[in-house]
């Protein structure tokens, strides 16, 4: 049985021209670009066209680019880097729903003896659009651009715009493939692997007149020397994907949201004591989460994988150890029995039909089994 893949929002699958672009940089990039040699040389030209292909793609300047590692790394380096420039930093403040490499952030800052707030979210998974009310002297405030468990939405430039000077790290990771990201951050972090580039790139933007220095040991002149070396094929694999993804995403996104909105239907009207988190409307057009009441998370992602889907369950960023989701808690809605499917570019209809059509089943046995 071939699988079907509806776990776009950990990855997708890489994009053709991240394929081609990073086959054709292999040859000639491999070499380090700090070099000043020739293969040097050749890895520094492609790394810098690069930065400038996906500056141009995300409407910036290319010296406010730094390719990193992950999206893991782009999010610490950003997060940590702001609170380093400060001479006395004040509290770390963030959603109670972001990512789990926020979080560590925030554990982190706490145990080298700064504070850290985490600020709720309503039912929709939404925060305030004042959400530093009430906090003095924030060194940062942390709020991704939508959330990667459910696709709910964040009102950035109403944050950005209540946020009254306070540097905003917004991780874009989640909707970056999908659409623009609002205006009034200062500090963007997202993932290559999420938009079809391939494991190994981030992205970290610091918009010009942020103020930023390296937390890490290390070189402390330029965010490119804290970061470190980087893959020079993946980078260009992932500015080829992204010019791409860019270029196509307002068609590919009408397109999913298609699909997202007939699952979403379907499980309704099919599937009795079920809960769909989320914004139904204000949200990314990829992905859709449900609960199942009395039903297993890790028993159902198991019997949809027998049935040939790949799907997340549990906590998005711990799926191996199948907790209870942050996010979901944080929401207050069920955290047991979840699943979350997350399309993407290549998703067909044919697939989706295949899923509506054999997922109530599943679920009735699982739940008969149980009782």
């Amino acid at each position: 049985m071939t699988d079907t893949y509806f776990d776009g929002a950990t990855a997708q699958p890489p994009h053709p021209a991240a394929r081609d672009a990073y086959a054709a940089a292999l040859s000639e990039g491999w070499a380090g670009p700090g070099r000043l040699y020739t293969l040097g040389r050749r890895s520094r030209m492609l790394l810098e066209a690069a930065r400038q292909s996906a500056a141009a793609s995300l409407g910036v300047s290319p010296d406010e680019v730094t390719f990193t590692s992950s999206g893991t790394q782009a999010v610490h380096a950003g997060v940590l880097g702001v609170i380093a420039a400060r001479s006395e930093p004040g509290p770390l403040v963030y959603s109670a729903v972001e990512h789990s490499s926020v979080l560590h952030a925030a554990e982190w800052h706490e145990r080298t003896g700064g504070t850290a707030v985490a600020v709720g979210v309503d039912r929709l998974g939404r925060i305030d659009a004042d959400p530093l009310a009430g906090i003095d002297d924030a060194s940062v405030l942390v709020v991704q651009s939508a959330n990667h468990e459910v696709g709910t939405r964040q009102p950035i430039a109403d944050i950005a715009a209540n946020a009254g000077g306070v540097p905003l790290v917004c991780d874009a990771a989640a909707s970056l493939p999908w659409e623009p990201v609002p205006a009034g951050w200062s500090v963007l972090a997202a993932s290559a692997r999420k938009w079809g580039g391939l494991a190994g790139a981030g992205i970290l933007v610091v918009r010009k007149g942020t103020r930023w220095r390296n937390p890490f040991p290390g070189e402390d002149s330029s965010i490119r020397e804290a970061i470190g070396e980087v893959d020079v094929p993946a980078a260009v694999a992932a500015a080829a994907s992204l010019r791409a993804v860019t270029a196509e995403r307002d068609a590919l996104s009408k397109r999913v949201r298609a699909m997202t909105e007939r699952i979403r239907e379907h499980i309704e009207e099919t599937i009795p004591e079920v809960e769909l988190p989320g914004d139904p409307v204000d949200r990314l057009p990829n992905i859709v989460t449900f609960s199942c009441l009395g039903v297993d998370g890790e028993v159902l992602l198991t019997e949809l994988n027998k049935a040939g889907f790949a799907v997340s369950s549990g906590s998005a960023c711990a799926s191996t150890r199948l907790r209870p989701s942050h996010v979901l808690q944080a929401m207050g809605v069920l955290s047991h029995g979840n699943v979350r499917v997350s399309l993407h570019r290549e998703t067909t209809e044919d697939e989706v039909d295949r899923f509506l059509e054999v997922l109530p089943g599943i679920v009735e046995g699982i739940r008969r089994l149980s009782r």
